[in-house]
């Protein structure tokens, strides 16, 4: 019970930091979590997975909101440009249809926690400077890294009942 207590503090813990680092795989833990310790239930690991996430996400979605500030090296110089660009354009497009229909904000970004497509780090980042309501960011975003991860935990069980 200790073990798992343990391995489950140190999924949390990579998750958190696959959140936060994309070069870090949360899905390459869990794969290999699963495959060494098959009694872990799905569930449980989906929970601490989606939890983890969430979190680190959440700090990505507070820093494009303005609400933590970041260091000096991270933030972007102030330019002189007046014509915004198609990316700037696409972003003020984003924002509005984000404020003006809420359903397909939640949509956008349930696709992206549970698909990756686009990836949910950008769109975390997008929904904190489209100002998305941090309850729609949580609750969708728990839900798709949920499924998703409980997809993966589930997958290798699932597989070897079939072979």
């Amino acid at each position: 019970m200790l073990t798992i207590i343990g391995l489950l503090s140190t999924t949390f813990g990579v998750s958190v930091a696959s959140a936060l680092l994309p070069l870090i795989s949360v899905e390459l833990f869990a794969i290999g979590l699963v495959l060494k310790e098959p009694e872990i239930p799905w569930w449980v690991l989906a929970l601490v997975i989606a939890t983890g996430q969430i979190g680190g996400k959440l700090l990505h979605y507070y820093a494009a909101r303005g609400a933590i500030r970041l260091p000096r090296f991270l933030r972007r110089e102030k330019s002189g440009k007046s014509s915004p660009g198609r990316w700037r354009a696409w972003l003020e497009s984003f924002r509005e249809n984000c404020r003006n229909r809420p359903v397909w904000a939640g949509s956008v970004l349930l696709i992206s926690a549970v698909a990756s497509l686009p990836p949910f780090a950008a769109v975390a980042v997008i929904a904190g400077w489209a100002k998305v309501p941090v309850s729609t960011f949580l609750i969708t975003g728990f839900i798709g890294r949920f499924a998703r991860f409980g997809v993966l935990a589930a997958a290798p069980a699932a597989m070897a009942t079939w072979l």
